[in-house]
Order: C-alpha cells, then structure tokens, then sequence
C-alpha cells in the first residue's frame, strides 16, 4: 500500500502556529503525550522545512545524549530518516539526516508511491502548506489549544484558493486542548445563502 502523509501541528484557537513552545506547555498533559507518541508510532519519514528542521537538530540530540525522562522520545525521532526542505545547503548533524534534492510536492508524491510506514511532519508549515494546495496531505492533525495568542504566523495564509477538508475524528481532553483530524473533502457541501434560507423557514 502507498505510503500515507500526515501533518501534526500545535495551533491556537485564533489559527497560530508560531513558535508553540511560548503558549503550548501549559496545556501538555499525558493525554497530548500519548497522541504525540501514536502518531510517531507509524512514522518511518520525516519530512522537514529548514526552520524547524534546525530547531529540532538544536535540541533532540542533546535530549537524547543526555540521557531525561524523554530520552526514548529523542532516540525514536534521531532513529527516523529525515529530509530537509531548503534551498541552500544545509548542516546536517543530526543522524539519519538529508537534504532533498527535488521541489517539495515532487519529492513528497514520490515518496508517498513508495511501500512503507507513514510520512510525517510536526511543524514545517511552509511544507504542510504545500502539500495540502498539492493534494499528497492525507491527514492534518490539529492539536487545537483554548488561547487566543494573538501574534505569529497562522497556518493558512489569507488569498490563497480554499481548501475543502473533512474531519475524520475529534477527541476533547481535559486541559480543553481538542485533537482533531482532518482529511481531505473529495464532496464538499454545495448551496448557497438561498438553501440556507429555506432551511431556516423549515
């Protein structure tokens, strides 16, 4: 079977996505860590822009070499091949590491034809962008946390096409920080503002 692609992103209720180590620990609790953990699970890719790759190779190394409580975590994602999106030449210290050598919708189809686990990205929303406009984005996860945080960059950019997706399942935890899932919407709901209007007068 292909191989599926599958996004994970930290994102706030007004749609942010920068920098979520100043606004997501609060909210991480064992039942984040348990989706976090699922979703490597399954990952034998992981796909990265340079941005985050370089805040990843900063800092899971170190994690791992220094022996914490996450250590089994920074081991998993060191062990994961991982390619770097950029187009300049890169430092890739961090093990099992490589730059690619095509655009990213190309690379990514390409990998996705091929037998395996799942390709993922945490992060990344440049490439995450890209491959939803693409189509090759098979699931988005959503960790969807209750602040505003009211600055930094949002997941879709304004005046781009819109992009139609369906949500393939939701859970609530306890710190009211929602897990959705989305896939992409093949059928999209149809009508107007005059449906929407005899609905109202049933």
């Amino acid at each position: 079977m292909p191989r599926k692609i599958v996004a994970s992103l930290f994102i706030s209720l007004d749609g942010v996505v920068e920098a979520p180590d100043q606004w997501h620990f609060p909210y991480f609790n064992d039942e984040m860590g348990a989706a976090v953990s699922a979703d490597m699970n399954t990952t034998e890719i992981l796909l990265f822009g340079r941005r985050t790759y370089d805040s990843f190779a900063g800092a899971w190394p170190e994690r791992e070499a220094a022996g914490g409580q996450d250590t089994g975590f920074a081991k998993q994602l060191g062990d994961l091949r991982k390619i770097v999106f950029s187009r300049r030449p890169l430092d890739l210290r961090w093990r099992n590491s490589e730059q690619a050598g095509g655009d990213v919708a190309e690379t990514a189809a390409a990998l996705k034809n091929e037998p395996g686990g799942d390709i993922a990205l945490s992060g990344s929303v440049s490439v995450v962008r890209q491959l939803l406009a693409a189509g090759l984005l098979d699931e988005l996860r959503l960790l969807v946390h209750p602040v505003a945080v009211r600055k930094g960059m949002r997941l879709f950019d304004e005046g781009e096409p819109s992009i139609p997706l369906k949500l393939l399942r939701s859970e609530t935890f306890t710190t009211g920080v929602l897990h959705l899932v989305y896939g992409p919407d093949t059928a999209p709901p149809t009508g107007g503002y005059e449906d929407a209007v005899a609905t109202l007068g049933e």
